[in-house]
């Protein structure tokens, strides 16, 4: 693949990843902040909605890994990069915002806990850009 093709693949897988991520995601709309998982072994409930990057890479911009070792590297990518790997969004209420007045948390969308998917946050499009970019590029083959 050329560098010209990568570049241009890197920027539309990106572009469809940040806006579907956004837009695609019908009840994060509803709730303007998520919180970063830094592992996906964690408890469930129904009380919240879970995204691995994986699931987000599937979902969002139609990327599926080749093979599970492509997959467990992109987690690896995640991980060596101290991003999560998923993010989960309260499903009731926004959290620090249950009467829905648009208010912001202080010290939200730094990258270090609650994020706000408009208030400048990229945690989760990176989060699903560095491991389609990992899993893109692990050779299957070999």
């Amino acid at each position: 693949m050329t560098v010209m093709t990568t570049l241009r693949r890197r920027v539309l897988v990106g572009t469809a990843a940040a806006g579907a991520l956004v837009l695609g995601a019908a009840p994060a709309m509803a709730h303007h902040c998520y919180v970063p998982m830094y592992s996906l072994s964690g408890p469930s409930s129904p009380n919240w909605l879970v995204f691995s990057a994986e699931a987000g890479a599937a979902e969002l911009a139609g990327f599926e890994a080749a093979c599970p070792e492509a997959s467990d590297a992109g987690y690896d990518a995640l991980r060596a990069a101290g991003m999560p790997v998923g993010i989960k969004i309260f499903a009731k209420m926004t959290i620090g915002d249950p009467k829905e007045t648009g208010r912001t948390n202080p010290n939200g969308a730094n990258g270090k806990g609650l994020e706000y998917f408009g208030a400048g946050s990229t945690l989760a499009e990176d989060m699903v850009m560095t491991w389609i970019d990992a899993a893109a590029a692990y050779d299957c083959t070999g």
